[in-house]
Parts: structure tokens; sequence; C-alpha cells
């Protein structure tokens, strides 16, 4: 797609395909695409999110960034390979833990990862990082590469639990979908928004 075809394609607005029916990622989701698109190229296009049920991943999340965007990256492409080119948008969000040593010392770190698939190509992006508390990561069983934390869905997930419901999916969600728009888009509309007004275009 050319760039000066990607605007009048969206006049009527985005249409964003999700995997999953969590009204949360949902919710995250469509705040990232707005914070883009919105708040930084000032174009006040509507935006849809439109849940896709997906199979259900096994229980615990998955052990390692690489599990995790592999995860993601598979629902987004068999979104696009499913429903073709009914959305401009297919995205996948999903959460993991990635373990590190640091000196004598293992940490291991909470961060949900977006896999964005639009007319330009594909990009991830990550939110922000919560360090598992020692004694929870001190007692994680990890079983087939997937580990079982605190929080349930219904509580808001462990992101809701270790912050107190300060954050959750939802904050997660959208951080992880704006970074991914970043990256897709740079080089391609204007990447500095603030440039863009005064140029006045993009």
């Amino acid at each position: 797609m050319q760039t000066r075809d990607f605007w009048p394609r969206l006049r009527t607005g985005i249409e964003v395909a999700v995997a999953g029916t969590d009204s949360e990622r949902l919710l995250g989701v469509r705040e990232g695409f707005l914070r883009y698109f919105h708040d930084g190229l000032r174009r006040p296009t509507p935006v849809a999110v439109v849940p896709q049920p997906v199979a259900d991943p096994p229980v615990g999340l998955p052990l390692g960034d690489r599990a995790t965007l592999e995860l993601a990256r598979a629902q987004a492409l068999g979104l696009a390979e499913q429903l073709g080119g009914a959305y401009q948008f297919y995205v996948s969000c999903q959460a993991g833990l990635e373990s590190l040593e640091v000196g004598d010392r293992q940490a291991c770190f909470v961060r949900l990862w977006a896999v964005v698939l639009g007319p330009f190509g594909e990009a991830w992006g990550g939110s922000g990082s919560i360090q598992l508390p020692a004694g929870l990561a001190d007692d994680l069983e990890g079983s087939g590469g997937l580990a079982n934390v605190p929080g349930t869905r219904k509580q808001g997930g462990i992101i809701s639990s270790l912050t107190g419901g300060l954050e959750g999916r939802r904050h997660a969600a959208a951080a992880a979908t704006f970074h991914a728009l970043s990256s897709l888009f740079y080089g391609v509309l204007q990447s500095r928004p603030a440039a863009s007004r005064d140029r006045g275009g993009v």
C-alpha cells in the first residue's frame, strides 16, 4: 500500500481485529490506537476493536519473551489468514515472564507483548515490566514452559495483583499496542508529532 492511499482508506474509521474477548485487552488496544493516531498524529479517526474468539492457551504464562511473542504472533497471523482483508489491523496481546540473572541474583519480570499486523507490515511492542517479588519468584513452578502466577482474569490478572489494582491488562495492552504502532509506522508516517504539527501535515 502506498502512503498516499493510507489516510483515504481510514477516513471512515480504523477497524482492528483483536485476538480474544477479554474486555480489558480490547479497551487497552483501542486506547493504544487512539493515543497513536489521535494524540500523536492528530488524526481524530474513529477506532473500532472487534473481538475474535481464539483457542484458549494453557493455564499460566509463557516463560521467556520469545515464547510469549511466538504465541501472540501465531494468534495475529491466524486472524489475518482467517479474515483476509476484512480489517486494517490484526492484534494479539499476551503476557509472559522473563527471567534474568544479574550478578548472583535471579530476577523474574512480567511484561505484556503486542503483535500488530497492518498495511505496512508487522511490529511488536512491549509494556513496562514489573518484577515479581522475591518470594513469588522463588516459588514459581514451571510446567511445559508455563508458570502459574497470582491473580485471576476476573481480578485483573497478575499485573493488577502486583500493583494493588492501580494498573492491569488494559494499561499494559495500551502501552504495548502504542509501542508496536510507533515501530510499524516509523519512517512511513511522521514519527515526530510536534514536527508534524509545525509543518501542518504527516
